[in-house]
Order: structure tokens, then sequence, then C-alpha cells
């Protein structure tokens, strides 16, 4: 299936226009947020309140969450990059999360000790549903097909991606919306803080993957619209998504890119590459996160489309991998988005260019 068009939300602003501005500006040190209870401050990557104002697409949702805000944003901007008119097509709506709308659902829990189960805000519990974020980009969007959340700790991007794939081979969907959102509310901190630690000058360290290195947590929403059918802006396509991949998959890459983010072992990235094959990790940009393979799928794509490859905005390269050490024009035809978990599996996606 291919990619029409991209939207996307993170720290360092809105539009895939931002996001190509970070890939060619590299790492910018995150800012410090409160981690309330303890009295204590903790670096995060999180989206700014100005990169989340826009009063004609939230006139549907005035009382939707953060979470459901971002989702919005993102979604509502693929379709505007794609420049498809969905009103004339059936379209569907995939969204995964790995934690999901989980400081609204904290808060809801908060209200119930607080005042009691019958003065709870009915709002509040709503907005808890994990598939609340799915149904506000619906209403938002007058998208009247298919919808669907996916709430899976690891890879549940990926497994979006197999379902829409299936949708749009079924003959269900024209078009599908499939995303990624997570936000970091206080709950997420504090337990960063505590149990993961977090990197004391906010810089994540992708290539560190035999030795653990400390994260840093993130927030955003990416949402890619795909098809079967091409057009003259698409991005690339998307080849497969394969799980538990070793390191003979198909035809060498022009480039590899690593979903490392410092919240799971690494080492099992190491059976997937090749010295010969060109590895980057952008999750230094946008934070670690779960669903950090849809900000990756993002820079794969705008690789393939701009014939552009990206410097590696953090260098440190303890296993002498071939990193990408410079920005600059260059023949790129495949790439894989490759990610991992603790269980020793890895999943890749493959893009390639259109029409090859």
């Amino acid at each position: 299936m291919n990619i029409l068009g991209i939207g996307i939300l993170f720290s360092r602003g809105r539009g895939i226009d931002s996001y190509e501005n970070a890939l060619k500006d590299g790492w910018q040190r995150p800012e410090e947020y409160d981690i309330p209870r303890i009295n204590k401050k903790t670096l995060a990557y999180m989206v700014k309140p100005e990169h989340m104002e826009d009063k004609v697409l939230f006139k549907k949702m005035r009382r939707a969450d953060r979470f459901s805000r971002m989702a919005v944003i993102a979604a509502s901007d693929a379709i505007k990059d794609s420049g498809v008119d969905i009103n004339k097509s059936r379209t569907g709506i995939i969204l995964s999360t790995a934690f999901g709308a989980h400081q609204t659902t904290f808060d809801f829990l908060d209200d119930i000790i607080d005042y009691g189960e019958v003065q709870v805000s009915p709002t509040t519990f709503s907005n808890s549903v994990h598939n609340a974020a799915a149904s506000y980009i619906a209403s938002a969007l007058d998208i009247t097909g298919p919808t669907l959340t996916i709430s899976r700790f690891f890879f549940s991007f990926q497994s979006a991606l197999q379902l829409a794939q299936t949708w749009i081979s079924d003959n269900r969907c024209d078009h599908v919306l499939v995303g990624a959102v997570e936000v970091c509310g206080e709950v997420l901190r504090y337990s960063f803080y505590k149990k993961l630690g977090t990197s004391e000058d906010g810089m994540i360290r992708p290539f560190n993957l035999t030795h653990p290195f400390p994260p840093v947590p993130g927030e955003g929403s990416v949402f890619f619209l795909v098809s079967d059918k091409s057009t003259e802006n698409a991005y690339c396509r998307i080849d497969s998504v394969d799980f538990n991949s070793g390191a003979e998959y198909k035809e060498k890459p022009d480039i590899d890119i690593l979903d490392s983010a410092g919240m799971t072992e690494g080492k099992t990235y190491l059976k997937s590459l090749s010295l010969s094959v060109p590895v980057t990790a952008y999750s230094p940009l946008f934070g670690s996160t779960m669903t950090g393979s849809a900000f990756n799928c993002a820079a794969g794509a705008l690789m393939i489309k701009k014939q552009r490859q990206y410097a590696n905005p953090v260098t440190d390269n303890p296993e002498c991998l071939n990193l990408i050490s410079t920005c600059g024009t260059s023949k790129i035809d495949s790439v894989r988005s490759i990610g991992c978990n603790c269980l020793d599996e890895n999943v890749i996606i493959y893009l390639r260019k259109t029409g090859i």
C-alpha cells in the first residue's frame, strides 16, 4: 500500500515540514517538566501548547482531552498533506497506542477518590476510553468508515499497518488513516523517573545497544493516509511488515532505521543489521515512546520521496555501526524501520520507492 500523506505532531512542531526541519537541524535539548507530588523535575519531549491551537478543527470537540486532540491534529494534517478528497471514497481509521489516554484515566480515578462515584465527570470517563480518540477523528473529519483502536505494549503501530493492508486488500476501504498516538502525562514521567531513569543531559543514545542507556520520555502523534492506489505526490509504498525477522530479509535496503530509544534491550537489533548498510536512528528528536516506529516510518518515507539522507542526531557509536553522518542528496529506493522487544523479537517495516 502507498503512503499518500503524513501528519505529525511532536515536541519540535506540527506538520511534516517541521519534522523535516528537525531531521536537518539535528538534536536539541528537551525542556524540563514537573513531576507532581515529589517536587522533582525531569526532561521530556513534550508537545508545546502553541502547536495544538486549531479553533476550526476543535470546533466539534471542545471537551476532548490532550490525547484525542493530538490524534485529530495529525490525522487531519495527513489528509491535507495528501491532497486527496476522502469525502469521495471509503475511508477507515486505525489508531495505535501503547499507553493510551493514561493521564485521563488517572484523572478519572482521582476524581472518584476526591468526589465519589456520583459526582465524577462523565466527560472525563468517556475520554479515558482508548477508542475515544479514534471516534473524535471520525467526528471531526466526517469519516464514516470502520474505526478501530489497537492498544498493545509492543508493536502496536506495526500491527495497525498490517490491519490497514488487510482492509484495503479485502476492499473494505479505499483509504485508511493509520497512525500512532502517545501522551506523556504525570504518571508516565514519574514512572520514567523512578523505574527507568532519565538521561541527565536529555540525550538519547540509540546505538548503545549492548549496554542500556537512560531514555527520555516523549509524546506525539503520527498519521499516514494509505491506499492501494498511488498519486503524483505519494511518498513511497509500504512493501511489507514482517514480525520476528532475522538478518536475512529480502534484499539489502539502502538505509536501516532503528527504533532504539532506551526502553528495551538493544542487542536484538544487531541480528538484523549489516555493516554494508548505513544505519540511523531518530529517537533523539522525538523522545522515547513505544510507538516511535511511526516517527521513524515517517522519516523513511521522507528520505525516499525527497531522495535525501538525514544525519544521525546523536553519533555515539560503541558498536562501530555504519552510521549516516551527513545530510545530503542520495539515491534511496528502500528503507527498513526495525523495532525490537524484550523477547528477542524484531519487526521490520519495509518501505520502497513507488514504481519499483
